[in-house]
């Protein structure tokens, strides 16, 4: 029972860390960020719930790892599209315009 308890500690304290220090980095360096404390914490959260054993310690790092990758990269969007210059379209009479991301029609002036 108090191994349960501190698993569960270690594990709370890990995605805390995680999640904490992938908010913190910028949106490019979110994912790398997840990544490395995740593997940390679930490394330490492996080598407690298997009471030190090497592969136990492994297998926490890499599970760590990949969920600090999804937990950092999450709410990123690629922003490639929205760096580029609007769209010109044409209307029939050959005025100028442009749609927002919400879709709405603007006219160049």
């Amino acid at each position: 029972m108090k191994n349960a308890k501190m698993i569960l500690a270690l594990a709370a304290f890990a995605l805390s860390v995680t999640t904490a220090g992938a908010q913190a980095a910028n949106c490019e360096g979110r994912r790398d960020t997840g990544t490395a404390v995740g593997a940390v914490g679930g490394g330490l959260v492996g080598n407690a719930a298997s009471r030190g054993s090497a592969g136990g310690t492994i297998a926490g790092a890499v599970v760590g790892g990949i969920a600090g990758n999804l937990i950092g990269g999450s709410g990123c969007s690629d922003n490639r599209h929205a760096r580029q210059a609007p769209r010109r379209h044409y209307d029939k009479n050959g005025v100028a315009f442009y749609y927002d991301r919400s879709g709405h029609r603007h006219y160049y002036r």
